[in-house]
C-alpha cells in the first residue's frame, strides 16, 4: 500500500461510508421487506463503515502476507471500534441505534460474533481485493481534483452529521422528561390508592366506634365526615396534579411531533431497530406515535 495523502485518505472515507451504506440499505431493506434509508445520517453515508475500513487498512499493514493474522486482526480492530462507538452513542442519546441483544454471543448488544466473523471476512475482502480498485479509482484523479472533491463534500456531511446529532439529543431530551413525568404519575397514583385505601379505613373504624361506643357516635361521625372530607380534597388535588403531568407529556409528545417530529422521524426511519434500556416504555411509545404519522401521511 503506498502512502496516501490526507485528501486522498478522506476520500477513502467517503468512499467505504458510501459503499457501508449501500451494503445496509440492502440487508436491512430485505429484513424489513420495504426499503430503508438506513443509517445516523440522512445522507447515503455511514461513517462506521468508513472508519471500520480506514482502521482495517491501517492495522494490516504489516500483515498483508500473513492471511490468518490479517483475518484476525480485522476481526478484533473493528469490533473494538463497533463497541466504542456504539457505547459512546447510547451513553449521550439514551438510545441504542444498533441492537445485538438476540444475537449468539453478544457483548452488552453492542457487538456479537456473527458481527465480529463477518468484520474478518470483510478485512480479507477487502484488502486482498477490494481496496485495489478503490485505490485505482482515486489514483485516476488528479490530486487538486481529490482535493476540491474533498472540500465540497466535507461540509455537506459535516452539516449532515450536525442536524442529526441535534435531532439524536432532541430525542433524548423528549425521553427524559417524559420518563420523569411518568415516574411523577407513577407517585402519585401510588398516593392516590393509599388516600382511597385510608377513606375505606376510615369508614370501618367509624362503623367500630359506633357499634362499642353509641353516646358518641354522632361526634365520631362528625369527626370522620373530616377526615373523609380531607381525604376526598386531597384526592381531588392528586387527581388535578395527575391530569397536569399528563397534560404536560402530551404537550411535551406533541412539540416532538411538531417541532421536532420530522428529523426526529426521520431519525427513528433510518434506524427502525433502535431500542432504549433506560426509557423503553417511553421510546416504544413515542416511536409508535412517530411511525403512526409516516403511515397516516402515506
Amino acid at each position: 500500500m503506498e502512502m496516501y495523502t490526507v485528501s486522498q485518505w478522506v476520500m477513502f472515507f467517503y468512499i467505504y461510508c458510501f459503499l457501508g451504506w449501500i451494503w445496509e440499505c440492502c440487508y436491512v431493506s430485505v429484513h424489513e421487506k420495504k426499503l430503508v434509508n438506513r443509517g445516523f445520517l440522512k445522507g447515503p453515508f455511514l461513517p462506521i463503515y468508513g472508519s471500520g475500513a480506514l482502521c482495517i487498512l491501517i492495522v494490516t499493514i504489516p500483515l498483508r502476507d500473513h492471511m490468518v493474522l490479517m483475518f484476525l486482526a480485522g476481526m478484533v480492530a473493528p469490533t473494538l471500534l463497533e463497541y466504542v462507538t456504539g457505547a459512546v452513542m447510547e451513553c449521550l442519546f439514551r438510545v441504542r441505534y444498533w441492537d445485538y441483544s438476540d444475537k449468539f454471543l453478544n457483548v452488552n448488544g453492542y457487538i456479537c460474533l456473527g458481527s465480529t466473523v463477518c468484520w474478518g471476512f470483510m478485512t480479507v475482502v477487502l484488502v486482498k481485493f477490494g481496496h485495489q480498485y478503490v485505490e485505482q479509482l482515486v489514483f485516476a484523479v488528479d490530486e487538486k481534483y481529490v482535493k476540491l472533491a474533498v472540500t465540497v463534500m466535507t461540509p455537506f456531511i459535516l452539516a449532515d452529521l450536525i442536524t442529526s446529532f441535534h435531532a439524536a439529543v432532541h430525542l433524548r431530551d423528549i425521553l427524559v422528561q417524559n420518563e420523569l413525568i411518568r415516574e411523577e404519575l407513577r407517585k402519585l397514583s401510588e398516593k392516590l390508592h393509599e388516600l382511597e385505601q385510608f377513606a375505606q379505613d376510615t369508614g370501618v373504624r367509624a362503623k367500630e366506634q359506633v357499634a362499642f361506643v353509641k353516646e358518641q357516635a354522632l361526634l365520631a361521625k362528625e369527626q370522620v365526615g373530616f377526615v373523609k372530607e380531607q381525604a376526598l380534597n386531597a384526592k381531588d388535588q392528586v387527581v388535578s396534579e395527575m391530569q397536569e403531568l399528563a397534560a404536560k407529556m402530551g404537550e411535551l409528545k406533541g412539540r416532538l411531533a411538531n417541532t421536532y417530529g420530522r428529523s426526529v422521524r426521520g431519525l427513528l426511519k433510518r434506524n427502525p431497530g433502535a431500542v432504549s434500556r433506560w426509557h423503553k416504555e417511553t421510546f416504544t411509545e413515542l416511536k409508535q406515535s412517530l411511525m403512526e404519522k409516516i403511515s397516516r401521511k402515506r
